[in-house]
């Protein structure tokens, strides 16, 4: 298990961006791919984007490609979700989760999560 931190988010206008943050504590977040996935109200959590333990590979939702980037730094235990182009749809609590394997799109194979980070797209 590892423990994930988010930050970075907050209200930003369309068309802006922002860079959220994920921190992970424990020895073995190198080892694990790691996603960030959302929820907006009154919907369900869904996938955004996703990288392998050695960031060679990403996945990225079709809503989101061309405009989000993740990434990941392993010495600093931490990874990335570079927001640019933001729309009012992308509004919701972003979250950090990591698995161990390959990455996926698949929310029920991951088994840490943080606690989310709310990013808020005006129009």
């Amino acid at each position: 298990q590892v423990q994930l931190v988010e930050s970075g988010g907050g209200l930003v206008q369309a068309g802006g961006s922002l860079r959220l943050s994920c921190a992970a504590s424990g020895r073995t977040f190198g080892s694990y791919a790691m996603a960030w996935f959302r929820q907006a109200p009154g919907k369900e959590r869904e996938f955004v984007a996703a990288i392998s333990w050695s960031g060679g590979g990403t996945y990225y939702a079709d809503s989101v490609k061309g405009r989000f980037t993740i990434s990941r730094d392993n010495a600093k235990q931490a990874v990335y979700l570079q927001l640019n182009s933001l729309k009012p749809e992308d509004t919701a609590v972003y979250y950090c989760a990591a698995k161990g394997g390959v990455l996926t799109d698949s929310m029920v194979n991951y088994h840490s999560w943080g606690q989310g980070t709310q990013v808020t797209v005006s129009s």
